[in-house]
């Protein structure tokens, strides 16, 4: 046997383990009451609250992020989500009544919000806490179990989360798995009951066929080009600190940042003069270094072939750092303009008008995100019927993930299926329906072969 195959048996055998000891947990029944719920949420919160230094500090050890930002981006948002759903789960978890209707008279009907068994959680390194912890929060509260896999890339968050997390919540119904792209390849491909990836399409393209041939049903949420739409009308100063903003959180590599800016002729001298202004201002505030040699690569070799005219962009290899680029009027072709950034890069492209820059979006996948800068609603009116997007925002960027009311996914090519506070107990749960009826009466007139009255009146009760 070879070193690969011997590495891809284990991985097999670790992910087989994992699925099996969490489904005796789940099979025992006890993640089902809401008292366990409760229980392993509140010692999510109790994980968030007593290892904030440490979680911060792992952090920082995979990407440079200081620790405030760290806070904003991958800690204060969980322990939003764990206490927004602790004071609704109740709610959630009741039976909804509805009409049973003339045709199953008399009857009760309703629906049971049912956990869907074991699931799995494959998560992301540029906020390894995040995007591994926040789906978690909806499983748990749908009342599964769960084998998580944080990404290998943040290593550090990922070996602290395996050491930690089963201190603090049920070690049996909750397994941490660590290990490389073999690991989630062997666990995308076992029968769970749910899968839930964030990362790139790619990838996700993988674990959707994984998932397939098990017929488990596959949440992806993935990311794209975001664009960002600036109206004429827009307050171009606002417009310009909020795009550079976005863009340097996280050094560009969130699944969410503005990818590239249309603006309208009319104001782009206005707009780049200030994103000149803001865009240093706001990279020299972020310390998140590039993940690794090869997105550094990767991102030298998007800003040498862009075509376009380009502001910024020093790249340091040894300390993985790129400072913020504007590229202005690159190749449509380009790999710029045809892949995901994921990086401190921005892209300007200038329309004519209001229409051509709903056309050039329409024109490409649909993204994860869109931005809009207007001071119309009308012009918000219309960006927003006229095009498909995960998500929106109007005027900012980014705050959109912090509503839990709203769900938080993609569409088409920037994923599927969303999460968020209800949504995300909705997306782990099994919406069963159930229909009771009364033994009596039981008229024979109601079993086949039907007399012209009964005809008349199963014809007006059916419809």
């Amino acid at each position: 046997m070879s070193v690969t195959e011997m590495s891809t048996s284990m991985a097999t055998t670790e992910s087989g383990s994992a699925l099996a000891g969490a489904r005796a947990a789940f099979d025992s029944g006890r993640t089902r009451p809401l008292s366990w719920r409760v229980a392993q949420l509140e010692g999510l919160l109790r994980f968030i609250d007593e290892c904030e230094p440490a979680i911060a500090a792992a952090i920082e050890a995979d990407l440079g992020r200081d620790p405030m930002a760290s806070f904003m981006a991958d800690i204060a948002p969980v322990r939003h989500e764990i206490r927004h759903t602790l004071a609704n789960l109740a709610r959630w978890m009741k039976p909804e009544r509805v009409r049973s209707g003339a045709a199953a008279a008399p009857g009760r009907a309703w629906i049971v919000p049912e956990p869907k068994g074991v699931a799995l959680i494959l998560g992301a390194w540029n906020f390894p806490i995040l995007l591994t912890l926040h789906p978690l929060v909806g499983c748990l509260a749908a009342g599964n179990a769960a084998v998580v896999k944080p990404s290998e890339i943040s290593a550090a968050t990922a070996r602290f989360l395996s050491e930690q997390l089963p201190r603090y919540v049920d070690a049996e119904a909750i397994r941490i798995v660590l290990g490389g792209a073999e690991v989630s390849a062997s666990l995308a491909g076992q029968p769970f009951d749910h899968t839930f990836f964030t990362g790139s399409t790619s990838v996700g393209r993988a674990v959707m066929a994984a998932g397939a041939r098990n017929l488990t049903p596959v949440t992806l949420e993935l990311g794209g080009k975001s664009p960002v739409i600036v109206a004429a009308d827009a307050d171009v100063d606002v417009a310009a600190r909020r795009i550079a903003w976005a863009k340097a959180v996280n050094a560009g590599q969130t699944c969410t940042a503005p990818d590239y800016v249309l603006v309208e002729e009319s104001v782009r001298p206005a707009l780049v003069e200030r994103l000149l202004a803001e865009l240093p201002l706001r990279g020299a505030q972020d310390t998140t270094r590039i993940v690794n040699d090869r997105h550094v690569a990767r991102l030298r070799r998007i800003l040498s072939t862009h075509g376009g005219e380009q502001y910024g962009g020093a790249i340091d290899e040894s300390r993985r750092s790129v400072t913020p680029a504007l590229v202005t009027d690159p190749d449509p072709d380009s790999e710029l303009m045809q892949e995901e950034i994921f990086g401190p890069v921005l892209p300007l492209i200038s329309v004519p008008d209001l229409g051509s820059a709903i056309e050039f979006v329409n024109a490409r996948p649909k993204p994860l995100a869109l931005y809009l800068f207007t001071e119309s609603r009308a012009v918000e009116d219309l960006v927003v019927s006229r095009t498909s997007s995960g998500s929106v925002a109007v005027n900012h960027l980014l705050y959109q993930l912090l509503v839990p009311e709203l769900p938080f996914g993609g569409v088409g090519a920037s994923g599927m299926g969303n999460y968020h506070g209800k949504n995300g107990f909705d997306t782990f749960s099994h919406r069963k329906a159930v229909l009771s009826k009364p033994s009596r009466p039981d008229l024979p007139m109601a079993y086949p072969p039907y007399g012209r009255a009964m005809q008349k009146v199963l014809r007006k009760l059916m419809g």
